[in-house]
């Protein structure tokens, strides 16, 4: 009797090493993005999470960034209406767990952060993106921002890059490829 050979992960993964990092140069790319990524959450959303009044005479330093921001560029998020603290508080305390395991992950060439790449970017591009984009081009007029193009280089990074993310990990073991 033959045995086929099947195209299991654990197959592939002998037939396929993973490649260094150095021949996987979008994850070099991936490593900065978010681990700016979470330095952002610290700094912008676990304010805007915790519900901190974002004014210009704050003794605390992240609050007083934020203002400098969201009073010339964003009215939404100086406004704080209670959807999108939900939206920054699970930005600022719960993906950036993920950004630390993600980074970990590429480095060590983890293979099974393949699945919760695809979730991530899935949450972040439909639960974060559309909303928060939605608004700041669409909504009222007290809510839409007024500098279209500042927004989109603030804040067009952290679709952008999910998405890219999304595209890396549309396939199993994703660090036997380049791409």
């Amino acid at each position: 009797m033959t045995t086929a050979v099947s195209d299991s992960p654990a197959t592939t993964a002998t037939t396929n090493p993973n490649l260094p990092l150095r021949q996987r140069p979008m994850d070099i790319v991936f490593l900065v993005v978010f681990s700016l990524f979470i330095v952002s959450c610290v700094i912008s959303d676990s304010v805007e999470g915790l519900g901190l009044d974002q004014v210009p005479n704050s003794p605390n330093i992240l609050v007083r960034w934020n203002y400098t921001y969201s009073s010339n560029f964003d009215p939404l998020y100086q406004s704080h209406p209670l959807w999108l603290r939900f939206i920054s508080g699970t930005s600022a305390f719960g993906y950036i767990a993920f950004y630390i395991v993600l980074i970990i992950a590429i480095v060590r060439r983890w293979n099974w952060i393949q699945l919760p790449s695809v979730i991530y970017a899935t949450m972040i591009i439909s639960l974060t993106g559309i909303p928060i984009f939605g608004v700041e081009f669409f909504g009222p007029e007290g809510q839409r921002t007024p500098h279209p193009l500042i927004f989109l280089l603030y804040n067009g990074p952290y679709v952008l890059f999910p998405l890219l993310l999304l595209i890396r990990m549309r396939k199993p073991l994703p660090f036997t490829r380049k791409w």
